[in-house]
């Protein structure tokens, strides 16, 4: 899912209007905008100004953007309208410069409480600050988590006609809970719906597509006056239940032949990865047949076992060998004795120096290392074709409100 740089556009421009930003210069390319204090809030990231502002009770002085959507467009606009500054500069002659004292302090915060401050690279809410928001920019990330923060939950009241403040008897509101609901259709492949559902309070009646409803309507966070808002009869909790109820009954009617081509496809792809892995982690396994003999050989495996070597040493095997080694130790403890406890006493200890490294020791351990990371590899891999193919059906609430109607 994408935006393109118009659907951008026309998403941050309605998120700056609503937020009462204003809006100081305007191209199809780009738009320059003063933040209001709440937009300043939120995107700027100043919580120690705006503490200050706060404490102090002083006028805000709040950040201006350029928001460039299209920087390509953009820039060839930049250009071109450089190059005719520079034609009519040439053609015009120079004006007197007129006589300033830059060294006159500027009016600031600070030097309004603290005497006058060293002059310091103008970073503040003088400069006019460029970003390019573009889809998956960290900008439009901001803005639409912002929006989410701020609209998750709204409080709005139609307004009333002119007649209707005059009139003798208020009028009366009939509480709404309106519900927009995110669909999400996935398996290898997605796609998303929404439904706005809202719900009386008062009747229990749900009506579909509630946002055109309340597009006809002029809403206001506000009371008007001479309205008066009714106390609801059910509560936010089972209104909310209800909702739910009705859009599983909506999903349960859907067709859903795409989770069965889904499902068919994961089981192929499953069927792959394993006859894969399987040939793989069969490929270095030993095949010893089960007797009576290899039994009690796996049995005297579990104990200390001994071999002479070449130089008549004695040799102490591990307690505890991998499979494959289980494997070694238990066809050879068929062959070679194993020493009684006495002969174990008496024999004298050895020294790290007269201890040497098994090369067949060591080649098993790798080859069972490298066989538990093939084991590994192979469930991570069923697991990611499991979550990528599975079809599945998830339902978000992205927003809500009350809505207080004629």
């Amino acid at each position: 899912m994408t935006m393109s740089s118009h659907e951008i556009q026309a998403y941050v421009l309605t998120y700056l209007e609503a937020l009462d930003c204003q809006i100081l210069e305007r191209s199809p390319a780009h738009v320059t905008v003063k933040l209001s204090p709440e937009a300043d809030k939120a995107l700027t990231n100043r919580p120690y100004y705006w503490g200050f502002v706060e404490r102090v009770g002083v006028e805000p002085e709040t950040m201006s953007f350029t928001f460039v959507f299209d920087p390509e467009a953009y820039q060839q606009m930049m250009e071109t309208a450089e190059a005719k500054a520079k034609a009519a500069k040439a053609a015009q002659p120079a004006p007197a410069a007129p006589e300033t004292d830059s060294s006159a302090p500027k009016d600031t915060i600070l030097g309004r409480y603290f005497g006058i401050t060293p002059s310091m690279p103008q970073l503040g809410p003088g400069r006019i600050l460029r970003e390019d928001v573009v889809y998956g920019s960290r900008r439009l990330q901001q803005i639409f988590a912002a929006a989410r923060e701020g609209g998750a939950f709204v409080n709005l009241f139609e307004q009333a006609a002119k007649r209707q403040i005059r009139a003798t008897a208020p009028a009366v509101y009939e509480p709404w809970l309106g519900v927009c609901f995110k669909i999400e259709f996935a398996c290898d492949l997605k796609r998303e719906e929404l439904h706005f559902l809202g719900i009386s309070l008062r009747s229990g009646e749900i009506v579909e597509n509630f946002g055109s409803k309340l597009s006809r309507r002029d809403l206001s966070p506000r009371l008007a006056e001479n309205m008066h808002a009714q106390a609801p009869k059910i509560s936010l909790a089972d209104a909310g239940a209800a909702l739910e109820s009705h859009l599983t009954r909506q999903l349960s009617k859907l067709d859903y032949s795409w989770a069965e081509k889904a499902q068919e496809r994961l089981q192929m792809e499953l069927d792959v990865v394993d006859a894969y892995y399987e040939a793989v982690l069969r490929e270095d396994m030993p095949e010893v047949e089960k007797s009576e003999e290899t039994e009690h050989a796996r049995a005297a495996s579990n104990r200390l076992t001994v071999r002479e070597t070449s130089n008549n040493q004695v040799v102490p095997s591990p307690p505890e060998a991998p499979p494959v080694q289980a494997l070694n130790n238990r066809v050879r403890g068929m062959l070679e004795p194993v020493a009684s406890d006495a002969e174990l006493a008496a024999e004298p200890a050895l020294t790290p120096a007269e201890q040497q490294a098994d090369p067949e020791q060591d080649k098993a351990k790798q080859a069972f290392m490298d066989r538990e990371a093939m084991k590994r590899q192979y469930e991570t891999r069923r697991t990611e074709m499991i979550w990528q193919y599975e079809p599945k059906v998830k339902v978000t609430a992205i927003s809500s409100g009350m809505f207080h109607l004629r």
